[in-house]
Formats: C-alpha cells, sequence, structure tokens
C-alpha cells in the first residue's frame, strides 16, 4: 500500500509464551502439576502455579515457528492419551489467541503419575 508506514517490530520472549503455556496446561483435567524436563531418581518434581512458570515447559523458536514441550504430571487413573490431546488442544489455542501467531506444535511428555491426597 502506498503511504503505510512500519510502525516497529513486536518480540515476544519464550519465557512470556512458556508462562501462557504453563497456565493452560495446569487449567487442564487430569493434570496434577508441570515437571521438570529430566527425572532425579525416577521421581518427578511438582510444580505449583507458584513456581517459576518456565519449569516443564520449552519453548523453541525455529524459523518463525512456535514448538513448546510440555513436561507434566498427570493423576493416576486418567486416560494419559486423551489429557495429552486436550492440554495439546488447550495449550495451542490459549497461546494463539494470546499471540495472534500460529503454533506449530504441541508435545506432551508424562513424566509420571500421581494419586492426589483425598483430603
Amino acid at each position: 500500500m502506498v503511504g503505510e508506514r512500519r510502525l516497529g517490530s513486536i518480540e515476544i520472549s519464550p519465557v512470556a509464551i512458556a508462562s501462557i503455556a504453563s497456565q493452560a496446561v495446569l487449567g487442564c483435567y487430569g493434570v496434577v502439576g508441570m515437571a521438570s524436563r529430566t527425572i532425579r531418581a525416577g521421581l518427578a518434581e511438582k510444580v505449583h502455579p507458584t513456581d517459576t512458570p518456565r519449569k516443564g515447559v520449552d519453548v523453541a523458536l525455529v524459523e518463525d515457528r512456535i514448538i513448546i514441550d510440555l513436561y507434566v504430571i498427570m493423576e493416576y487413573g486418567v486416560r494419559v492419551s486423551e489429557v495429552a490431546h486436550n492440554i495439546m488442544q488447550s495449550v495451542k489455542f490459549n497461546v494463539e489467541k494470546a499471540l495472534g501467531v500460529a503454533v506449530a506444535e504441541v508435545n506432551v511428555y508424562v513424566q509420571g503419575l500421581r494419586i492426589s491426597d483425598p483430603g
């Protein structure tokens, strides 16, 4: 268009994307918490919403593509594949809604299953 000026650019930090993704994951049914990428001695570290939003979320920006890896702990007894699919859809929807940018991939890695406290 003639006369159109570019006002500047917008850069979105992977930390901001991770925060949005983390909140979406923790809102999903069947998710007990987020986990570290590595499991120490076979045990996943449960991450609460008040913990760092990046823990349990890896964001890669590759050639203008957003790739999100999520490390989660699920409730024992849930259908893992169904919960993982719901996580993928929720994260993709929430990140795209917030940023207005397409998410190329959402990968879910189940790091553990936990039985919630009955109390």
